[in-house]
């Protein structure tokens, strides 16, 4: 029997570890686990890019760290380490623009159409296939390459005077050869690597996890050179992928419903398995990026979302049998767009189609009220609402006529109400017994430091700069009373009245009521917080402290609209569901309910900050901005030629004094720095007629196509499931089981 050599063994052991290592695919659906050096991840597993080009990689561990070297050699560098710093030159990068003259997804047609330029234009034409876009399997043809963008811009004119007027000036980065050494610290002893060298870092434990510019990660990390620099993987289940993926995408605290977190979870799936090997030529599937896919880590992971991810797992949707480009927007402002009109080099696919961002079965609550307040005016203004908040608080009696509150105020008026509303606040003030005198702002001001316990505010919060700055104006005031005032006018209690120190100038009704209501609404506390669930019978469903409960409605309830800044006393409102709400809660029962921008509209997205919005900007800097991608010269005006089903700009003329372009689909929102291409435009003229300002008037958020992120939060809302949620948003598909 022949022995083997201990050299021998050496290499078998190596090639057995290189097997062990490199033997794997991005995604692999055979075993359950694949063993990192005993380190087991779970399948399917898939690798995201966390950096490309590093210099500088610091890398710890929440309880240890083993540290592999491969690459030409193997070896053990370390076991049981805490923090390592590896540090290494970075890529000497420089730029090129070149100018993308047209696209196909047929290869041949582009290599026919560029060969048919090499004879009309002097330069070099490539025909490159792009794998990073949105819509992938894309043949561009490019000419350049261009020293600098305005190279490139004086380029396109030429192209303008053959015919070729769809352009658009690409940056890309070069890399210049250098020597790149490479150092690792660990334990405070330094070592140099082979610049092919291929690191592993493995938690000692399963219960450990590695953290990378203050982030923790699941999984393991490979550090490797690439032909872009040093790039840092993190090699992960994909499940403990989606975890964080799904929570950064939609948040769970603005859009917590766990039906919409669970179509994300699917989509996300969907998009990520489709596009593994997006960055094959970096050996890694996706980078950590909106580009791809928002990842930062255990950090963003959040119960709801995982809920959300665990049980939706494997789940994808398929069209026809295969992976859908699982497109998603933030909001969609109405209705999504067919993805040939944003992605124009892409397909019409069928699953892509514009659709109106509305739920059939959508619920509708009508709360009324009949309590009316007459108005009440004090310094020009109604302050009914703030009479209807301390009424149903019984701070104030059951006194609604208007002229009770144009009556002059009695310091026993003051005392008994200052004394209910600090009860209300939770204040104890069994002390509060002051001796009678005319109600002025000076007696007034004494009342309140005394009933709510502020002196402490005053004597430590206020510099007596600030007292003087604040009090400049008025002459005679002295003492602690002085300090009062200054304190309750830089509080925004007081206003700064002409008549703050006039003893002689006595305060109405209205005016005690209103400064009350203003030293209540300064505690954060005030009201309760909740969001709108659903009303039946007498009782009302509120979502408090991420818990559902239930309320009992008064009788005799006040309600507010909020629009942003006023509250408005209401008839009645028309509820949707998800209506932030602040509410007041007496004796057991809802006595006033507040809705915060109570919605008029049924469009699902409703409860987005971008709903709507409006961007107003100079025709000098959008002129700067659209030179950087067209030379189009003094900008004129813009055009819209054409919209999407959606009403989206699909294309726009940009006209300008030398030259003009059309810009088209995604790039619209990058040359005028759009958040959404669902907008019109404004225009503001000058003497001689010239466009001085543009506002755009818009509504959305992102590129419009596919599913809409906050309008699944408004069908999980109106009681729809995921699935219903995916089949809306993406026509004719099938959820089905991938592993």
């Amino acid at each position: 029997m022949k022995t083997i050599s201990l050299k021998a063994a050496k290499y078998i052991f190596i090639i057995f570890l290189s097997f062990v290592i490199f033997g794997w695919t991005s995604v692999e659906f055979g075993e359950d686990e694949t063993f990192f050096h005993g380190y087991a991840i779970e399948k399917p597993i898939i690798k995201i890019g966390l950096g490309v080009n590093l210099s500088h990689i610091q890398i710890r561990s929440s309880s240890g760290m083993k540290i592999y070297e491969v690459n030409p050699n193997y070896r053990f560098v370390a076991e049981d380490v805490a923090e390592v710093l590896i540090k290494g030159s970075r890529e000497m990068l420089t730029e090129k623009f070149l100018i993308q003259v047209a696209q196909t997804r047929e290869r041949e047609e582009a290599e026919m159409l560029a060969q048919k330029l090499r004879t009309e234009l002097e330069g070099k034409v490539y025909v490159t296939e792009n794998t990073e876009g949105e819509i992938s399997g894309i043949f561009q043809i490019k000419i350049g390459d261009f020293l600098t963008r305005g190279d490139a811009l004086s380029f396109i004119k030429k192209l303008n005077q053959i015919g070729i007027k769809e352009t658009w000036i690409m940056r890309e980065e070069v890399t210049e050869e250098e020597s790149k050494p490479l150092w690792i610290l660990i334990n405070e002893e330094l070592k140099s690597l082979n610049d092919d060298t291929v690191l592993y870092f493995i938690p000692s434990n399963p219960q450990s996890y590695l953290s990378f510019k203050g982030r923790d990660y699941r999984g393991i990390f490979v550090l490797e050179a690439t032909h872009k620099g040093i790039v840092l993987i993190n090699i992960l289940n994909l499940e403990d992928y989606l975890k964080s993926v799904v929570p950064s995408e939609l948040s769970p605290y603005s859009f917590g419903e766990l039906e919409a977190h669970k179509a994300q979870a699917v989509a996300a799936r969907t998009y990520a398995i489709r596009n593994l090997g997006k960055y094959k030529d970096l050996d890694f599937d996706l980078d950590d990026s909106p580009r791809s896919q928002y990842y930062t880590g255990m950090g963003a992971e959040h119960p709801l979302s995982n809920k959300a991810v665990l049980s939706t797992r494997g789940e994808v949707a398929r069209y026809k049998g295969r992976l859908i480009d699982a497109l998603y927007t933030s909001t969609c402002g109405g209705m999504t767009e067919n993805v040939e009109n944003i992605f124009v080099e892409g397909p019409v696919l069928p699953y892509l189609r514009g659709q109106e961002c509305v739920y059939e079965n959508q619920n509708e609550w009508l709360l009324e009220s009949s309590n009316v307040i007459h108005p009440v005016l004090t310094g020009g203004r109604n302050i009914s609402p703030e009479i209807a908040c301390l009424l149903s608080l019984d701070v104030i009696p059951p006194e609604k006529d208007s002229s009770f509150f144009e009556q002059s105020a009695l310091f026993e008026d003051a005392v008994n109400w200052i004394g209910r509303a600090a009860a209300v606040m939770g204040k104890n003030n069994d002390s509060f017994s002051p001796d009678p005198s005319p109600l002025n702002f000076l007696t007034l001001a004494h009342l309140i430091m005394d009933g709510f316990g502020w002196h402490d505010r005053v004597e430590n919060l206020l510099m007596e700069s600030e007292k003087d700055f604040i009090l400049r104006d008025y002459e005679g005031l002295s003492g602690q009373g002085r300090d009062f005032l200054a304190y309750l006018v830089q509080a925004g209690i007081f206003p700064p009245d002409k008549d703050l120190a006039d003893t002689e100038r006595l305060l109405t009704r209205a005016e005690l009521a209103l400064f009350l209501a203003n030293v209540m609404k300064s505690y954060p506390e005030f009201g309760t917080q909740g969001i709108f669930k659903g009303i039946l019978e007498n009782t009302i469903q509120l979502e408090h402290e991420k818990t559902v409960k239930q309320f009992v409605l008064s009788p005799d309830i006040f309600l507010l609209k909020n629009s942003g800044s006023d509250s408005i006393l209401a008839s009645h409102v028309y509820l949707l569901g998800g209506e932030k709400v602040r509410f007041f809660e007496h004796e057991g029962e809802v006595r006033l309910m507040e809705i915060h921008s109570p919605a008029q509209t049924n469009i699902l997205d409703r409860s987005s900050n971008f709903h709507r919005w409006q961007k107003r900007v100079s025709r000098k800097a959008l002129e700067r901005r659209i030179n950087r991608y067209y030379p189009v010269g003094e900008l004129v005006d813009l055009i819209p030629q054409k919209r999407g089903v959606s009403r989206r700009v699909v294309g726009i003329s940009l006209v300008g004094k030398d030259s003009q372009a059309v810009a088209r689909g995604l790039k619209i929102r990058r040359v005028l720095g759009l958040r959404e291409t669902l907008f019109v435009i404004d225009r503001e003229y000058d003497g001689e007629g010239v466009i001085t300002h543009f506002t755009f008037v818009g509504k959305g958020l992102g590129h419009g196509v596919g599913l809409c992120q906050v309008g699944a939060f408004g069908m999980a809302l109106a009681g729809a499931d995921y699935k219903k949620i995916l089949k809306k948003y993406y026509h004719g598909i099938k959820i089905t089981k991938s592993y």
